[in-house]
């Protein structure tokens, strides 16, 4: 006869543990202490049964804690009624929700929320407290909301972050785990770089950089010799904001840092910095590689490259091992040209940039000598050259002589103003199209000003016509349902109808563009709506 299950509870109770193993083994090969035979199986189970009730009941309750404080109030002013109704629509679509097939016409809204959270921080709402945490759980799945949700959601958000380890990241986007940061109090502020987080330490000199720049510097120079390669590499990058003349002596002295990358971001930087001595060091080494030859009928440039890359450049960030495929001497020329300020050039040789990117070089070295320009005019942030390396967007070669490709374009015309910026794509793309052109949108102001907008409505529309590929176009489609101006909602509503379908289209491809056009359609309305709604008076 099988032996009774002692009661739960008691000494000889069976441990869970136990009554785990036997289950996944089975009793056949592993008979258990407290019964045997065909009885083994129900006495298991009843086991089971009791034991499962008792854990589950008799938790003993801990002793109570300390209620947390308060949230500290948000006096910005809440949002109007018709925008909070939105907001949570905004927060109820998440991705995958679709069917996986064609977008049909319905607006993306996971996508519009980027731009709903910069109208409502430009007005300086306060979200509905009911909101924050698909706020929170919206910015933990993506990094790119994070600060404009942080900036939205306010100082309750930290309040809840500190409650719920899945939004921990609010935390370390702050400075001191959501703590006000008092740059006037020197013990705090030291106390905090000694004692924080990695990540709480890159936010509170990034925090101090923007208000007190020296005592940032001072700072991180404090403890600099005993930092890690990783970590030095990344608090030396926080001084790329606000960089200032007064960061020269710092930098100099990174530069005989342990770590290469630590060398070579210091010497980015210093090179940065057109009066630093690195800055001159850098000109006049590559002022003895290139030369202008005025002995022919026309002037041309002429360059010798270096023939070794000595110890001084070495410490002075130049990387003496070129990638593979490219030749030594080429890769130190390009770092020399790079690093060296622009208006060396321009005072050398007494010509403007557009001249001397005009001049033919000698030997095939253009476009070795242009792409370094390219790369020190994004680097010095310099408008000129940056027009003169571009050349007009008809031009045949469809960049410029020294932009090498749409990437190094885009990168140029990040230098440029807003409206030079929208006016140059606009004409790239009524000369070439929008196949090349998506990098280069991607780098112009929201919402694209009217030239830009007309240009990329007028492309696609020829698209279509044309019985274009419809699929090819869709990350174009993409960017104008979140870049067009509103206002151009009704100059596409003739585009939503169905033409016939032509003889050499792509099949499907006429509805294809139909319903594209009527999402564009839609989402442009929509956003229209949208501000609408952030400009109506708030909640009593």
């Amino acid at each position: 006869m099988a032996a009774t299950p002692a009661a739960p509870g008691t000494a000889s109770a069976v441990p869970w543990e136990e009554l785990v193993t036997v289950a996944l083994l089975g009793t056949d090969r592993r008979t258990p202490s407290w019964a045997s035979g065909r009885k083994a199986p129900t006495a298991l189970l009843d086991l089971a049964a009791v034991e499962t009730v008792r854990r589950r009941a008799g938790l003993r309750p801990a002793a109570a804690g300390p209620r947390p404080e308060p949230a500290a109030p948000d006096p910005r002013p809440p949002l109007p009624p018709s925008a909070a109704r939105r907001l949570a629509l905004l927060l109820s679509d998440r991705p995958g929700t679709g069917s996986g097939g064609r977008r049909g016409t319905a607006p993306d809204l996971m996508e519009l929320l980027p731009q709903w959270l910069a109208l409502a921080n430009a007005r300086g709402f306060a979200p509905p407290p009911q909101a924050l945490p698909a706020l929170l759980d919206s910015a933990r799945g993506r990094t790119d909301l994070r600060p404009a949700v942080l900036a939205f959601a306010g100082p309750r958000a930290l309040w809840l972050a500190r409650l719920n380890p899945d939004w921990r990241f609010a935390l370390r986007s702050a400075p001191g785990g959501g703590s006000p940061l008092p740059p006037e109090d020197p013990e705090m502020v030291q106390r905090l770089w000694q004692q924080g987080l990695f990540a709480e330490r890159v936010a509170l000199l990034g925090a101090l950089r923007a208000r007190h720049p020296a005592a940032a510097r001072e700072l991180l120079a404090g403890t600099w010799a005993t930092e890690r390669a990783e970590d030095r590499l990344m608090f030396l990058d926080s001084l790329r904001a606000g960089l200032e003349p007064a960061d020269e002596p710092f930098l100099e002295q990174a530069l005989a840092d342990r770590s290469r990358n630590v060398r070579t971001t210091a010497a980015e930087l210093l090179s940065a910095l057109p009066e630093s001595a690195l800055a001159a060091r850098m000109a006049a080494r590559a002022a003895a590689c290139v030369a202008v030859d005025r002995t022919v009928g026309k002037p041309s440039l002429v360059v010798e490259a270096p023939h070794e890359c000595d110890p001084g450049m070495e410490r002075d960030g130049v990387v003496p091992n070129p990638p593979a495929g490219r030749g030594e001497r080429s890769w130190w020329l390009g770092q020399l040209v790079e690093a060296a300020p622009l208006g060396t050039w321009t005072a050398r040789w007494e010509r403007t940039p557009t001249e001397i990117v005009a001049l033919p070089v000698a030997d095939d070295w253009q476009d070795e000598l242009h792409a370094a320009w390219c790369r020190a005019a994004v680097r010095q942030r310099d408008p000129g050259w940056s027009r003169a390396l571009l050349g007009p967007p008809s031009a045949p070669e469809a960049g410029g002589p020294g932009a090498v490709s749409l990437a190094e374009r885009a990168k140029l015309l990040s230098t440029l103003g807003a409206a030079e910026r929208a006016e140059w794509v606009a004409g790239f793309i009524a000369t070439h199209g929008l196949s090349e052109a998506f990098q280069l949108l991607g780098v112009c102001t929201v919402p694209w000003a009217a030239p830009l907008g007309r240009a990329v409505v007028d492309a696609l529309n020829i698209a279509r016509d044309a019985g274009s590929y419809p699929w090819s176009f869709s990350g174009v489609m993409g960017l104008a349902e979140r870049c067009l101006d509103p206002a151009e909602a009704d100059r596409l509503a003739a585009l939503t109808a169905i033409p016939d379908e032509p003889e050499d289209a792509s099949p499907g491809a006429v509805g294809y563009w139909a319903e594209a056009f009527q999402r564009l359609t839609t989402t442009l309305r929509l956003r229209a709506t949208m501000r609408e709604e952030l400009e109506e008076p708030g909640q009593p």
